[in-house]
Parts: structure tokens; C-alpha cells; sequence
């Protein structure tokens, strides 16, 4: 019976170039583990980053063939993507080794530190970062086990979601999408906010709920009507609309690619866009207080943060044409990655690629209400067709069904079915004072989809 992570010493990770489980595996080989994984998307013969990276880590990487799988192995790490009818699987129960879900692994690793969990449906990767590169200006040594890499991780040629400090206190995502966030018992819960994204707000209540219920401290977003009710102690809350909460934000103002703000009075200023990234930094300097770091070293901190992969990420401007890549993929995140970039030129023109079809059937109006919402009359939405993963699923939902949605309420609304075609269709609509902005999750290759865009920009 593996209760804890001392029970075990050679993990396999079947899926291990997920961020999620890539996050965990290089945790626990900085922790002194045998690491080893398999992913479907390595190839014999091709280079794969992730791979490597992993493998600079010392982690043993394998084809999803099963191979890897020994005697020694200990326990199977599996993510809610993994199918039982994978090789790996069958060959685990062959030989009566432990199979765990990914959450549950994460659990046992939050009850070997001092644990901040960081919850809610959008801004949970930022405010980790964030609240992470605070805790390490502020000389605690935390650890962080995130959705995302910290680009001043991946600088120095890591992935960037994980990293294992020798303090006591550990920053993790707790993820609300598959329910696992009822699972941890944190000493600091956060709770960001409250929307509509992979389930309804009712059950997400409910899993918020339990969530604060296990949190021996509970933090929530005073200016988000759903997670106000769920208030601790208004002393240690946070608000940006004047509400009442222990720390404040006001003054907020964006200029190009910064934003500036005061906190209680402290000044801060980021080098980001978006009024959502004031309330991240926000979230991350109430939990900074409670661990005892004061709101002038959090701005400090702040000050010289690098951001995380794909979030409102600038990859240059070329022509007058500035290209953001951003991982929105909800309709709230949608909405405020588009928010963001019109303060930075007169006309945005985002293009979207929804993922999986029943999320997107499920989500339907509410991508159309926020998007058409934010949309200014000289702005443009363009959509590629919905990103399909593999699986048994029913494609009874396209993206052009949105973008007529959209075009019915008058808006600028494109459909492009392959992305590959996209910039040469939306090029004549390019201005010389315009920001291009992509946007889309779970697909591996977005990452090198706006690379390829900006190279032919």
C-alpha cells in the first residue's frame, strides 16, 4: 500500500511530457527518486525538447511501447488522458505494480511540505509564479510543482514548471478541471475566482467547498461574487474594486506593455499586460503576507518577474505588428487576453483554437457572450478548426458554428479551417499598428505554431 512518497523509489510516469506530470517527475527526482516515463509523442528517430530536458534532468525517457516498465518499477503515475487500454497500463497490472493517478501522487507530495495550494478556474499558473518568485526574492527557498514553465526557469534550459528548494514551504496548481483539488489538504488555500469553463458553477461550488473545508487557511478574491462567500477572514482577503479585504489594489493604469498599481500604497510595477495580472499579483502578495513577506519586497520582486509560457507571452513586433502568444482557452480567458492587448494598439486581431469538441459543444454561448462582449468595432476574431487529441468523442460542433454565432451579432468573425493557411488569408487585414494574438491550449505544437508565424510574419 503506497500511502506517502516514501513508499516508493522508481516511479513511471506513462504520459510524462504532460505539464502536469512533467512538473511532478522532475520533483521527485530532485527529491532523490529514480524517475523514468513514456510518452506517446516520443518517436524513434525524432528530437523531442521536452525529451531532452527531462532527460538533462536525469529521468529516463521511453517510447509508450513498454519497455520501460521493469520488475524495479515501484508505482505508475497516470493522468486522466491515459486510457486503461494502453500497453503500459495492461503491462503494469500484469505485474501487480500500484497504479495512481497523477492528483494523487501530487496529494502525498503536498503532505510532505508546507503546502499553498492555488486554486480557481483562470490565473492559477500566473499567481504561482508570481507568488514563487516572491517567496525566492524574499530568500525562503520555496519549491513549486505548476501548469506552466517560468520562462526565468526555462532560460536557464528547464522546462520550468517544477523546481525543488530546500525551504519548507512548497507552491503548487491545484486544479479544479478533473476535481483532483478536493484531494489536497493545504496549510494555505487561495481561491482566485469562480467560471464556467470544464464544469457548471454549480459543482464547481461544491468542489470549492471541500477545497476550503482542507485549507487550515483560506484566502479568496473579495471582487469575484462567486468566491467572496467563501471568505475565511476578510483581514487576510483581496480586492481591486474597494471591497473589504486586508489588501487592496487601486490606481491601476496600463501603459503599452506594463502595468503600474498600488497595494495598501505600495507601488508596483509589472512587465505585463492585463487588469487580470494586477489581481494575480494581487492574490500573490496576500499569500506572500501570510507567510511573512512584507508588500515592498513583493513589489520589488514583482518588478523583475520574467512571466510563464504562453501567457500573454510577446514574441516581438515585426511591421508595426506586434505577435502575442497566449494560452487562453476559456471564455473568460479569451476575453481578458483580448482586454489586454488593445491598450497596446488600436486594432487586435486574435485567433483562437478551441480544444476538444465536447468542451467546446459545452461552452458554446459562453465563448460567444464574452468574446463578442470585449470585441471593439475596428477588432477581429479569427478560429482554425477545434484541436482533436484522439479518443472517442461525437464532432457534432465546429468552430465556424462560433464564428456565425459572432457574425450574427455583428462582429469581425473569421473562420480559417487549417491554421496553416491563416496568415496568408489574414495578412491583407494587418495594419501597421496592430497586435496579433494567438491563443489555445492542450495542443503541443501552438508552441511552435507562433514561432513559425513569426518567422513568416
Amino acid at each position: 500500500m503506497i500511502s506517502s512518497i516514501h513508499d516508493f523509489k522508481n516511479p513511471f510516469f506513462i504520459g510524462i511530457a504532460g505539464s502536469g506530470m512533467s512538473a511532478i517527475a522532475q520533483y521527485l527526482q530532485g527529491i532523490g527518486k529514480s524517475v523514468s516515463g513514456s510518452d506517446r509523442f516520443f518517436k524513434a528517430g525524432e528530437s523531442n525538447e521536452t525529451k531532452e530536458k527531462l532527460e538533462a534532468e536525469g529521468i529516463n525517457c521511453y517510447l509508450q511501447d513498454g519497455q520501460g516498465i521493469t520488475a524495479e518499477t515501484d508505482i505508475v503515475v497516470v493522468s486522466t488522458a491515459v486510457e486503461d487500454t494502453i500497453a503500459e497500463v495492461q503491462k503494469a497490472k500484469q505485474l501487480n505494480i500500484p497504479i495512481i493517478k497523477r492528483s494523487e501522487l501530487l496529494a502525498m507530495i503536498a503532505e510532505s511540505k508546507r503546502t499553498i495550494a492555488v486554486g480557481g478556474t483562470s490565473g492559477k499558473s500566473t499567481t504561482c509564479a508570481m507568488l514563487f518568485d516572491i517567496l525566492e526574492f524574499a530568500g525562503v527557498q520555496p519549491s513549486i510543482i505548476s501548469g506552466a514553465g517560468l520562462v526565468s526557469l526555462i532560460k536557464k534550459g528547464k522546462i520550468g514548471n517544477a523546481k525543488v528548494g530546500v525551504g519548507d514551504w512548497l507552491v503548487i496548481e491545484a486544479d479544479e478541471s478533473d476535481g483532483s483539488i478536493v484531494q489536497y489538504k493545504p496549510e494555505i488555500g487561495l481561491l482566485l475566482n469562480i467560471d464556467k469553463d470544464h464544469k457548471e458553477i454549480e459543482t464547481l461550488l461544491d468542489i470549492f467547498k471541500t477545497f476550503k473545508e482542507n485549507s487550515k487557511r483560506f484566502v479568496v478574491n473579495q471582487s469575484h461574487p462567486l468566491a467572496r462567500p467563501f471568505s475565511q477572514d476578510t483581514r487576510q482577503d483581496f480586492s481591486w474594486d474597494g471591497g473589504d479585504a486586508g489588501y487592496k489594489a487601486s490606481g491601476f493604469s496600463q501603459q503599452g506593455l506594463a502595468i503600474s498599481f498600488k497595494i495598501n500604497g505600495a507601488a508596483f510595477k509589472l512587465n505585463l499586460v492585463g487588469k487580470h495580472n494586477m489581481e494575480n499579483a494581487l492574490a500573490a502578495s496576500a499569500i506572500a503576507a501570510q507567510v511573512g513577506v512584507g508588500l515592498d519586497i513583493c513589489s520589488e520582486a514583482l518588478n523583475k518577474y520574467e512571466g510563464i509560457y504562453r501567457r500573454n507571452q510577446v514574441l516581438g513586433n515585426k511591421n508595426g505588428i506586434w505577435l502575442i502568444d497566449d494560452f487562453a482557452h476559456n471564455p473568460v480567458k479569451c476575453a481578458a487576453a483580448i482586454l489586454a492587448c488593445q491598450p497596446i494598439a488600436p486594432k487586435v486581431i486574435a485567433w483562437f483554437q478551441p480544444h476538444g469538441y465536447g468542451p467546446t459543444k459545452f461552452l458554446r454561448n459562453d465563448f460567444v457572450h464574452e468574446i463578442s462582449n470585449v470585441l471593439r468595432p475596428e477588432d477581429e476574431i479569427w478560429m482554425s478548426e477545434i484541436f482533436y487529441a484522439g479518443g472517442t468523442t461525437t464532432k457534432d460542433i465546429s468552430a465556424n458554428d462560433l464564428i456565425n454565432d459572432l457574425k450574427a451579432m455583428h462582429k469581425r468573425a473569421f473562420f480559417v479551417e487549417d491554421r496553416n493557411d491563416f496568415l496568408g488569408v489574414v495578412r491583407p487585414n494587418l495594419t501597421r499598428d496592430c497586435v496579433l494574438l494567438l491563443m489555445g491550449a492542450r495542443d503541443p505544437s501552438l508552441e511552435q505554431y507562433s514561432k513559425t508565424i513569426w518567422e513568416k510574419l
